[in-house]
């Protein structure tokens, strides 16, 4: 009998393994994860979650039955050391265990700050896994101080959780500005305006020179321009690396990820990889996309080339970010965009980003509309006339027609 492995019980492994079986797929399936629960939605870990507003079950993407009922395999709170490919077996400690396709959908690890400027110290957070997110709970209170490292999209969500604890949050981001890898001044602008007004200090174009404790916990922080912080807790939002040393150890090819081609395959014939961890071909490069559409979408139709689809993944980019009460989503990709229209709007904004005449991309801040027609726009390779996006009466579904 037929037998596919799975390393790596996140987003992408859960949707993986649920796609064979949802495919025909009738042989042992085997789902490897490091963390000891069921696989969960990270999204909601450093928001709903750490609010508690959100119960550990509501996390979890299928309960432990839906495994059961599936005939899939689950070894979870286990570590694979090594993937032999040449033998077609994986380890896991003394176990070895044969393969006749093998995925990975191994994800991320959050940057963390060297030991020598105190990134050992206990208060020094990382927001990645529900471990993480449990042990920031009890920090998390009114009264308390912290300080965000990073002013991404994952330390300013660490921010705003803070605030609304009543925590008194500072963030600094060392770049000129928040958000400057992943959107345009304006969206920059929107958020740090929206941050300012619930109290976080942001500090932009200061990095962090160390941070100081006592006994091993985290006392306070010294910034790059000399200021000294009383600190409680940091939370560190510096980004996220993928998670290809399994990969390597395999002499797998590795590229800005683990390198797949357009169907998912990597360097080996019979080694898969989807999510996170993968890099893959996009109009003309190699991209790895960090969200969960992706993980979902580039897992359903790895599970498919498994079982002999030969189907190219067409990535349809998009993301979402939840702040206080503005909900962000982002259809498409920025990367080369020279210049970018602004659509206003009361208690809505949104701005499209073009490359000459072409449309690339739209963060839309509590405007789904926009959104809905910028990425509908954007998915069929059409365009909007940027005088139409900039005038707040115009109707934009006619966009969709043209």
């Amino acid at each position: 009998m037929s037998h596919i492995v799975v390393i790596g019980a996140g987003q992408a492994g859960s949707s993986l393994v649920a796609g064979l079986r949802k495919g025909g797929f009738d042989g042992a399936i085997t789902l490897i994860g490091a963390e000891p629960v069921l696989p969960y939605q990270r999204p909601p870990l450093s928001k709903a979650y750490l609010l508690g507003e959100m119960d550990l079950e509501r996390l979890f993407l299928r309960p432990e039955s839906f495994y059961a009922e599936n005939d899939i395999t689950l070894r979870l709170g286990q570590q694979v050391t090594a993937i032999d490919p040449a033998a077609k077996t994986v380890t896991i400690g003394d176990e070895v265990i044969s393969y006749d396709q093998l995925a990975l959908t191994t994800g991320s690890h959050p940057r963390h700050l060297p030991a020598a400027i105190g990134g050992d110290l206990t208060g020094v957070h990382v927001v990645r896994t529900l471990a993480d997110v449990d042990a920031m709970a009890s920090v998390v209170t009114e009264g308390a101080r912290a300080l965000i490292v990073g002013g991404g999209y994952i330390g300013l969500e660490a921010a705003a959780v803070c605030a609304k604890r009543g925590v008194k949050v500072t963030l600094v981001e060392m770049a000129d500005r928040i958000l400057q890898r992943v959107a345009a001044p304006e969206t920059s602008d929107y958020f740090r305006a929206l941050h300012s007004a619930h109290g976080v200090d942001i500090r932009e174009g200061v990095g962090l020179d160390r941070i100081t404790g006592a006994d091993g916990k985290v006392s306070g922080a010294v910034l790059g321009d000399g200021t000294e912080l009383a600190v409680d807790f940091v939370v560190v939002g510096v980004g996220i690396t993928p998670a290809t040393e399994l990969a390597d150890l395999a002499g797998l090819e590795i590229e800005n990820g683990i390198k797949a081609d357009a169907q998912g395959r990597t360097s080996d014939p019979s080694i898969w990889a989807a999510g996170d961890c993968a890099s893959f071909p996009y109009k003309g490069r190699r991209i790895r996309l960090e969200s969960v559409p992706n993980a979902i979408d580039q897992a359903e139709v790895v599970a498919q080339n498994m079982l002999g689809a030969g189907k190219d993944y067409l990535a349809t980019p998009w993301f979402w970010s939840d702040q206080y009460d503005v909900k962000l989503q982002i259809a498409g990709l920025n990367m080369g965009y020279d210049r970018v229209v602004t659509r206003p709007g009361e208690g809505a904004t949104s701005f499209w980003y073009y490359q000459g005449d072409q449309l690339l991309a739209v963060d839309a801040m509590n405007d789904p509309r926009a959104y809905m027609v910028g990425k509908r726009l954007i998915d069929a390779g059409k365009t909007a006339d940027p005088a139409v996006v900039a005038d707040p009466a115009a109707d934009l579904k006619p966009l969709l027609k043209a």
